[in-house]
């Protein structure tokens, strides 16, 4: 109906109509502006080549717009220009032109108008390696990107299982290396605190907790966390077992809820 009220408005001047949708959709931005976007789409996609991939994450009011069709096309369109432009951050992403008259920023603010809620394409994220997978969970609220070492098919495979294991366990970092020494710290003292509570002496509780910081690696980091489809293998070692050598370079999840 916004689009037939344009034309009308516009007398059937289809350039004049894009303007008028396109002023309207600026309005309502600027209406809307302190409203939160909680809701939207998370959609991950690698090249066609397989060595890049790509997270987007388009928010929207209400998940009434997220699920229509046209939202979802719309967002498909981004993804596109950012597999095919590759920038380099968010901000270079927006700049890019979306057709031969708008941006990207500025087509997202055209499609206010279009579905009368606030968007804002919040986050962008992009990795390279020998292939890259992505997985979406259904409803696309949840995504993930797994770079791996190899670009054979069998790693292709591989890739695809363990981007669902992200996706479910919800590893903090690839290995141990990658956990932060504040984490770290934390772990010790709270495994430390426990020990002592439990009324073990003194003298063992660094031990102890020293333990429990290594069940915490195995349980939060990628490569040491039990494979969830065969759980008498870590995934470093189905990897392993799947083609010698065959790891997992770096990871990316994002849900939004």
């Amino acid at each position: 109906m916004d689009c037939k009220n344009a034309l009308v408005e516009s007398n059937g001047d289809f350039e004049a109509a894009i303007d008028i949708l396109r002023k309207k959709g600026q309005k309502i931005a600027a209406k809307r502006g302190e409203n939160e976007v909680k809701e939207g789409l998370i959609f991950a996609q690698a090249s066609e080549a397989g060595s890049e991939g790509v997270m987007l994450v388009l928010n929207c009011e209400t998940d009434f717009v997220a699920m229509n069709e046209n939202f979802r096309a719309f967002m498909q369109s981004l993804v596109d220009i950012a597999l095919a432009k590759k920038p380099a951050t968010l901000e270079e992403l927006k700049a890019l032109p979306f057709d031969e008259k708008l941006s990207v920023e500025e087509k997202i603010t055209e499609h206010v108008g279009v579905v009368g809620e606030k968007l804002d394409l919040s986050k962008y994220i992009k990795i390279s390696a020998p292939r890259v997978v992505a997985y979406n969970h259904p409803g696309n609220q949840l995504a993930t990107l797994v770079a791996l070492s190899s670009d054979s098919a069998t790693a292709e495979d591989a890739g695809k299982q363990v981007a669902m294991q992200v996706a479910a366990m919800n590893p903090l970092a690839l290995n141990k290396e990658g956990i932060d020494q504040n984490t770290i710290d934390r772990e010790l003292e709270i495994g430390k605190e426990l020990a002592i509570q439990e009324g073990k002496p003194a003298d063992m509780a660094d031990k102890i907790s020293q333990g429990r910081l290594n069940k915490f690696f195995q349980e939060n980091t990628l490569l040491s966390q039990q494979f969830v489809r065969d759980n008498k293998f870590t995934v470093e070692q189905f990897l392993d077992s799947a083609e010698k050598g065959l790891t997992v370079t770096s990871f990316e999840r994002y849900a939004l809820r």
